[in-house]
């Protein structure tokens, strides 16, 4: 069974419907290709792997295809699901592979991981506007970080990876992952500063 876009737009059952009780039951059915039961999850899951999406990679517009992304292969791959974590966990962690796996494509045109990224100096350079309005908050901060020090501020300071787990999964040396989340945390106190 294939999964569409409008068959996500009409569920026969909403979001609201997904209760504790009622989850694992939801999971089942859209296990057994119940395209409504999976758009119940997809509706309830939905702003949480955006927000994700969104903070990993540091824009709206490529976060809103991401999702659509990340929910086809979770479709693709929901009969993996064991149930011995919450769906939500599961959901996530497919989240976190298909951007790092995006990344990953992104990076092959790049010759190293970090030749992408601006020095410090362009990094933060900008009109300088004095008034409050000028003040960026945390979100438009992250996203101004360079890809590299985004993805590991993301995944260690937001989404609780150890600099272990987050060196395997970019195939970095643990040291590495430390630079980047230290060169990402000075940068946004001096985002945040501006």
């Amino acid at each position: 069974m294939t999964l569409t876009h409008r068959a996500i737009a009409r569920p026969s059952v909403t979001a609201n419907d997904v209760s504790a009780p009622l989850a694992d039951d939801v999971v089942r059915r859209a296990q057994q290709g119940d395209v409504d039961a999976f758009a119940v999850l997809y509706r309830a899951h939905a702003p949480a792997v955006h927000a994700l999406a969104r903070r990993m990679l540091g824009s709206d517009g490529a976060a809103r295809e991401m999702v659509q992304d990340i929910f086809v292969r979770a479709w693709e791959r929901l009969g993996s699901f064991r149930g011995e974590s919450a769906f939500g966990t599961w959901l996530h962690r497919v989240g976190v592979n298909v951007i790092l796996n995006q990344l990953r494509v992104a990076r092959r045109d790049v010759h190293r991981f970090t030749e992408d990224e601006p020095d410090d100096g362009a990094a933060i350079a900008g009109p300088p506007d004095g008034g409050v309005e000028a003040r960026i908050d945390l979100d438009a901060a992250i996203a101004k970080l360079p890809a590299g020090a985004r993805t590991v501020f993301v995944l260690y300071d937001i989404e609780g990876y150890a600099h272990d787990e987050i060196a395997q999964m970019l195939g970095l040396a643990p040291g590495t992952v430390r630079a980047h989340l230290w060169r990402a945390r000075r940068l946004l106190m001096r985002y945040l500063d501006a």
